[in-house]
């Protein structure tokens, strides 16, 4: 199938491709599949997550380990469950949305309701941690400063 995107024009793309959200994302429950397409080939830093069913709906998704080593996301056990995790979530990849603003040091990460995704079933969630750590807007050019 050929899909519109918001940043790269129409591209074919197909279904084994596909991330499905059963339950959507946090304001977008009606918009349950999408497809991630990297700003850079074989990297996963900086993706774009575009749903397949309206071109406009696009988030931009960064791999948090490589903005923040010890970022350490934990399932609920209801979260686990749902996704099929295994026992030591080695099948759960996780990515963080960014809010991107043209200022870059205004730009934010939300590490308290990261996104995760079952590699072997792509089937996916938005999950929030329990952790206090994390929250929902942390500065992007916190972590450029510390070099993490």
């Amino acid at each position: 199938m050929e899909i519109k995107t918001q940043y790269f024009g129409s591209i074919p793309c197909s279904e084994d491709e596909i991330i499905h959200f059963p339950e959507g994302l946090f304001g977008f429950t009606e918009f349950k599949d999408y497809v991630p397409l990297s700003f850079q080939d074989n990297s996963d830093a900086l993706i774009s997550l575009q749903s397949i069913d309206d071109y406009r709906v696009s988030f931009i998704l960064m791999n948090p380990f490589q903005l923040y080593s010890e970022y350490a996301p934990v399932l609920s056990m209801e979260d686990s469950n749902f996704l099929k995790a295994s026992y030591d979530e080695e099948n759960i990849s996780y990515y963080v949305i960014c809010i991107i603003h043209d200022q870059m040091e205004e730009s934010t990460v939300n590490l308290k309701a990261p996104i995760a995704v079952n590699t072997d079933t792509r089937e996916a969630k938005q999950i929030i941690l329990d952790n206090p750590l994390y929250k929902f807007r942390h500065p992007i050019k916190d972590f450029i400063r510390r070099g993490k």
